[in-house]
């Protein structure tokens, strides 16, 4: 993959940032579950990924990720 990454071949390239891309989005998942799982709010895995609450809630909430009985900011269940 290393080599890969720093190919003079632009095929050899785009496919190694493709693989890589997929890699982060499966890391980014399982740390925001591992992260739920101990208890952080979104707010926090928001700060710590560099992104707004809203976007991370968006991106894992409604899944496995949220914890039941969960409440949001207005008051209404978080999915």
């Amino acid at each position: 993959m290393a080599a890969a990454t720093s190919s003079q071949d632009p095929a050899v390239g785009l496919a190694a940032v493709a693989t890589l891309r997929g890699l982060v989005d499966v890391l980014e998942a399982l740390q925001v579950e591992n992260a739920r799982a101990k208890g952080w709010t979104w707010k926090a895995i928001a700060e710590r990924l560099a992104v707004s609450k809203q976007a991370v809630h968006q991106k894992y909430a409604g899944g496995r990720l949220s914890r039941p009985g969960e409440v949001g900011e207005h008051g209404r269940p978080v999915h």
